[in-house]
């Protein structure tokens, strides 16, 4: 049997928003603040941020994560959001609504409204995807045998046990 090789695969996620109605100028001024950061300490400068669009590119960004949390849990791996940080965000520009506004002596000014595409994604850290690989490695190790088969057990028994104390303690509190 060959031994299995680990991949360090890096996990991502990425999300993009489409003809928001901003100016792509304006949005990549608030962009600019969150590129290469903690994906946490990104959302927290966006909480912050007092520019219009930054409520927009935070649901972006939660997106993001979100999109690479489904993505971990679709293979199998375990991801941590803390690991997380803004790899990519960049705004290009949208089409643009071209209006007429009317002017003195039957004439009309042309002028433009517009909007932008938002991408950002995120990735996970080389260090933590290094982790991730050497604490999965162990789990299986330790799971390997008859030992591993009844740590195996004896794990899921305690999460059950803790997830039934979770729901008591939670209907106690119901009930007060």
């Amino acid at each position: 049997m060959a031994p299995e090789t680990l991949t360090h695969t890096s996990i991502d996620g990425l999300a993009n928003a489409r003809f928001i109605r901003v100016s792509p100028q304006k949005a990549r001024l608030v962009v600019d603040l969150i590129r290469g950061h903690r994906a946490a300490d990104a959302l927290q400068t966006l909480q912050f941020t007092k520019k219009r669009i930054a409520r927009e590119i935070a649901k972006v960004l939660r997106s993001a994560i979100a999109n690479a949390e489904h993505k971990a849990d679709e293979a199998g791996e375990s991801l941590d959001v803390d690991t997380l940080y803004v790899s990519r965000c960049f705004v290009n520009e949208g089409p643009r609504w071209k209006r007429l506004r009317t002017a003195p002596m039957g004439r009309a000014f042309r002028y433009q409204k517009r909007t932008s595409h938002i991408v950002v994604e995120v990735a996970e850290h080389a260090r933590a995807v290094e982790d991730r690989v050497k604490a999965a490695a162990a789990e299986r190790e330790a799971s390997k045998g008859i030992k591993g088969a009844v740590r195996k057990a004896r794990k899921t028994l305690e999460e059950k046990a803790k997830q039934a104390q979770k729901a008591r303690d939670k209907a106690k509190k119901g009930k007060k």
